[in-house]
């Protein structure tokens, strides 16, 4: 006699995964039991829907503060990092990996944190469909798949249609940080946002930017740095 097994949330996939050209793969990784109890028992404490719509980030948060959205925040590391060096500031995070997701929601409740709200789905849907103008004091995208092959490079998130939709999301001076190791694609992000009118370096035309301590190192770049791979940090302001 067959079973049917009960579906859980830790199962679900992402409402945007039939949805246009992605900038992602869903990748089956494993999930461990740890991240699978995280997000069975707290995922409606800490992760948002997109068919929820527009929120109103004072009353998602219960207070008000500097609102910073990262995107594709891996297992979530350096997230945690940024919650506990910066309380006063309101993290979105989203990521479209669930393993990723059941990580950084174990590492928030350990450590108690409540300035975290996270979304498990497609980055433009959510910035589209739920993230209101002028609302971002900055928007953080570190280490996106570079889509190394040139017959992918359509793929790749920093095109000049979402550094637009990024622009429209920014608050006047809020901050467009991104960071890749792959030489390739920090220049073709050098050439889109700085050919956007909306966008002023912060260290001048065509000026990659050092590190700031803001910025988490994390294990990957860490692993990257011992190896000898370059990594390009940008950080553009919108005018």
């Amino acid at each position: 006699m067959m079973v049917e097994k009960k579906k859980t949330l830790s199962d679900e996939k992402p409402s945007s995964e039939l949805k246009r050209i992605r900038s992602f793969v869903l990748r089956q990784g494993r999930m461990t039991a740890a991240q699978k109890k995280a997000i069975d028992e707290h995922w409606f404490e800490y992760v948002l829907e997109v068919g929820q719509g527009m929120i109103n980030p004072e009353r998602v948060f219960n207070r008000t503060g500097p609102l910073v959205l990262e995107i594709g925040f891996g297992n979530g590391d350096s997230l945690t990092k940024m919650m506990k060096e910066n309380p006063e500031k309101n993290y979105l995070g989203v990521e479209v990996h669930r393993p990723g997701v059941g990580s950084l929601i174990k590492k928030t409740v350990e450590n108690n944190y409540s300035n975290l709200k996270v979304y498990c789905d497609d980055a433009v849907l959510v910035m589209q469909n739920c993230i209101p103008d002028n609302s971002l004091d900055c928007v953080q995208v570190f280490f996106p798949d570079p889509w190394h092959k040139k017959k992918h490079k359509k793929r790749r998130l920093v095109q000049e249609e979402f550094v637009n939709l990024t622009a429209s999301k920014l608050k006047s001076d809020g901050k467009f940080h991104l960071a890749t190791d792959w030489q390739d694609y920090a220049e073709q992000m050098m050439k889109v946002v700085s050919e956007d009118e909306k966008f002023i370096n912060t260290s001048g035309e065509g000026q990659y930017s050092e590190r700031p301590e803001t910025r988490a190192l994390t294990k990957f770049e860490s692993r990257g740095q011992r190896l000898g791979h370059d990594m390009w940090d940008l950080i553009f302001s919108k005018v």
